[in-house]
């Protein structure tokens, strides 16, 4: 249906004042509209909108910059020094071209075995990690605990404290001869010289996760006279978990470079007594095979507890 409004000529308004005169604009507004029965009224369509192209966000390549050339730039500074020095020192010192042909040479069978002292490069590390494993496990069974009980009560803090300051000092492998002594073997002295390195941060960040827990929260505990096991389990562990996972971080890393140095003093099989029988062939292209290995074991280790931590904490871990 056509509808049309009509406009009058524009006049002066009436001097009644009230209503339309012949002086106003006058609309006539259509009627509505009526249809017939079982007509059905036409949907009004509606106004039709073009898609708008979406915004894409452009790439960050800054941010790449920064994460990808700095790594390179590193290792090649560290290639450029380690080829100068093999140019300067002749044939005595391998260069990087010469490492890299003999460790695809090694890797290429790291598990081929001859002999008790004749075994490839896999199983060194095998039994190196299964050492770690031993005296690192010890460790966080006791140290974890200790640390727990020494942060909880004042007592025990201060009958320990001056122990752990004495002990904590001194070189690992000052106790390898009093394992050796001890249990009369090298693999359980090399498992006693890790537990006794490790378990120090795993007790001193553990002990100070919990003397930083808010008092608040002690003092919620006492008004809802909770146990101790609940104190232990609801209020200090989940406070305390991250101090105590940064403690196992440090505890690792320096097992892994213990755990060389006393494998060169009790011989066996391991990664470190693989790196002193090289040298003893004088064949110093395995010992730097051997040096980039321990380092890449080493920043797995790190990786795993860097991931483990940032899984079960809050806050962001960095290395």
């Amino acid at each position: 249906m056509v509808s049309a409004v009509f406009h009058s000529p524009e006049l002066t308004p009436s001097p009644s004042g009230g209503g339309l005169g012949w002086g106003q604009a006058a609309a006539v507004v259509p009627a509505p509209a009526t249809k017939a029965v079982g007509e059905v009224a036409p949907t009004p369509a509606l106004p039709q909108r073009g898609r708008e192209p979406s915004a894409k966000m452009p790439y960050d390549w800054r941010s790449l910059w920064l994460k990808v050339v700095p790594p390179i730039l590193g290792f090649a500074f560290l290639i450029g020094i380690w080829a100068i020095v093999a140019i300067k020192t002749g044939s005595s010192f391998p260069s990087p071209l010469e490492t890299l042909k003999q460790a695809i040479e090694v890797f290429s069978d790291p598990f081929y075995q001859k002999g008790p002292n004749d075994q490839g490069i896999g199983w060194n590390v095998l039994s190196s990690l299964k050492r770690v494993g031993m005296g690192f496990g010890m460790a966080a069974l006791v140290g974890i605990p200790l640390g727990f009980m020494i942060g909880r009560f004042t007592f025990l803090s201060r009958m320990f404290n001056p122990l752990i300051s004495l002990l904590r000092p001194v070189s690992p492998l000052a106790w390898l001869p009093i394992g050796l002594m001890v249990f009369k073997g090298a693999n359980p002295a090399a498992i006693w010289t890790i537990f006794i390195c490790s378990i120090w941060p795993m007790i001193i960040n553990t002990a100070v996760g919990v003397q930083r827990v808010p008092s608040d929260y002690m003092n919620v505990a006492r008004v809802l006279n909770l146990s101790e096991w609940k104190i232990v389990t609801k209020i200090l562990f989940p406070a305390v978990l991250p101090y105590t996972l940064t403690g196992v971080r440090l505890a690792v890393g320096t097992a892994w470079l213990v755990i060389v140095a006393a494998e060169m003093l009790t011989g066996g099989v391991g990664i470190g007594f693989w790196v002193w029988d090289e040298w003893n062939n004088l064949n110093v292209k395995n010992i730097i095979v051997a040096i980039f290995t321990i380092g890449g074991v080493g920043l797995l280790l790190e990786f795993a507890l860097i991931r483990l931590a940032t899984a079960f904490t809050f806050e962001e871990v960095k290395v």
